[in-house]
């Protein structure tokens, strides 16, 4: 309680309310991160919560939150930093949030997996996931959905347009935050098996729409 300490205690509760954000996201995103592997994810992404409650200009140190920061400043973050998106699928995409309709779409146009995918050694088949995720930092719940195109072999052949919608609530006020990633499997005697425990899946949030500006009165 000594004044001498009023910076420390600023600073220990928004770094507290940056990780307990960051839990509730990555709790989002959990289906898909049971196939990562990164165990410094945790730590990284409260180190970029942290980043996105200082840019708060609402709320005075130590009240400053998410909600009035820069939730987009989370845009690109990677959840396995020993396999980045953007070094694992070269193929062009397109992202797209409408808040209207609570649709969060990845539109990715014919690609040669072969020529557009870097796979690891061992693995013959690979797998391109969306996943959409509303979450209200305040009440500390959320509601999540994903998509997938089917498990494609990593050879010369041209892939089908993959158009990956995940539907959520409309019209919400809440941050909605999208993700794209990529999943490796080895075909062996006829069933596909995950790869090395996630160490090669690749997931990274590819677009963010924060609290829509309130309408003039």
């Amino acid at each position: 309680t000594d004044p001498a300490f009023i910076r420390t205690r600023e600073n220990g509760a928004e770094f507290g309310r940056a990780g307990k954000a960051g839990k509730l996201l990555r709790t989002a995103f959990r289906a898909l991160l049971l196939n990562i592997g990164d165990s410094y994810m945790s730590s990284r992404l409260t180190r970029e919560m942290v980043k996105v409650i200082q840019a708060d200009a609402t709320n005075v140190r130590g009240q400053r939150n998410v909600i009035d920061g820069e939730a987009e400043l989370l845009k690109g973050f990677e959840f396995n930093s020993n396999a980045r998106l953007g070094g694992t699928l070269y193929a062009p995409f397109s992202t797209a949030i409408d808040r209207a309709a609570g649709t969060l779409i990845v539109d990715v146009p014919p690609f040669v997996p072969i020529n557009m995918v870097a796979a690891p050694a061992g693995a013959t088949h690979f797998k391109v996931l969306a996943a959409g995720a509303e979450i209200d930092f305040e009440a500390e719940t959320f509601i999540n959905g994903s998509a997938a195109s089917a498990e494609l072999p990593i050879d010369a052949t041209a892939t089908a347009v993959m158009a990956l919608t995940v539907n959520l609530t409309d019209n919400t006020t809440k941050p909605l935050f999208l993700a794209l990633g990529v999943e490796f499997y080895q075909q062996v005697n006829g069933a596909l098996y995950s790869l090395k425990n996630g160490a090669y899946n690749a997931l990274a949030l590819v677009d963010i729409s924060g609290i829509p500006a309130a309408p003039n009165p």
